[in-house]
């Protein structure tokens, strides 16, 4: 029986354009991602540099100028339709299951969407959930197994009472190889919405 519910963010909540910031880092001259590129990018959305750090790596590798690289940064990032609010806060009103959040964000990309979205729509996703675990503020992400291990074991959960709604099959494989069910939602196929539809186990 589940009882607990994890969500990722970013295309499952708010929509996201993934290949938005390389097309914007090409008009800028990055052509090509590095080992060392990722390496950052890994350490920046696990909270291990900052973002004064992250910038200055693309600047100082790149000459790039900061405000350019921030926007290109931030261009994956889309709207977040309403209706997923209104389902969620539904969901969280009803008290059946703990919600939490589970997403790999760094500190430029939240800072991002709490403007974009303003402090109310914000706040009441935010207080939809029980905790609300952003990767570059635990200093884990997934798909690392310990990101998972950490939210079982800091809310005392059963892997076995436990569905995780990601996007990406890498994240939704490594959370099943710790019991963990989980729902793989294809953007632009399912819909957060259809969480009942889609899981029959919930019903």
């Amino acid at each position: 029986m589940i009882k607990n519910i994890i969500f990722d963010f970013g295309d499952i909540f708010i929509n996201l354009d993934k290949m938005a910031t390389y097309k914007a880092m090409a008009k800028l001259g990055v052509t090509e991602i590095t080992e060392e590129m990722m390496e950052v990018y890994h350490r920046y959305e696990k909270g291990l540099m900052s973002t004064e750090g992250f910038i200055k790596f693309f600047h100082d590798k790149f000459n790039i100028p900061k405000n350019n690289l921030v926007h290109a940064w931030n261009a994956i990032l889309l709207d977040f339709p309403k209706e997923r609010l209104s389902f969620l806060q539904e969901l969280a009103a009803s008290k059946k299951y703990r919600l939490f959040l589970l997403s790999n964000t760094n500190d430029l990309h939240i800072k991002w969407v709490q403007n974009s979205l303003g402090a109310q729509f914000y706040n009441d996703f935010k207080n939809a959930f029980e905790q609300f675990y952003l990767s570059h503020e635990i200093n884990f992400r997934k798909p690392d197994t310990n990101i998972y291990e950490f939210v079982l074991k800091e809310n005392s959960l059963k892997a076995a009472e436990t569905l995780f709604v990601d996007d990406l099959e890498e994240n939704t494989i490594s959370a099943n190889s710790l019991g963990i069910h989980t729902w793989n939602l294809i953007p632009n196929v399912d819909d957060v919405t259809e969480l009942f539809e889609k899981n029959k186990q919930l019903l």
